[in-house]
């Protein structure tokens, strides 16, 4: 597959605990909604 295909999500736990993140649960399920968005936008075109 080419192009972008999603956010390295490795990251966010180290990134939670630095920004003091108290409701994982959502900011996961909120940036995924901002990921599929972001996707459909970017293959748009493609």
């Amino acid at each position: 597959m080419n192009g972008v295909s999603g956010l390295d999500y490795n990251c966010l736990p180290w990134l939670m605990k630095v920004k003091g993140v108290e409701d994982e649960a959502s900011a996961f399920s909120d940036l995924r909604v901002m990921e599929a968005a972001a996707l459909r936008l970017l293959h748009k075109n493609t």
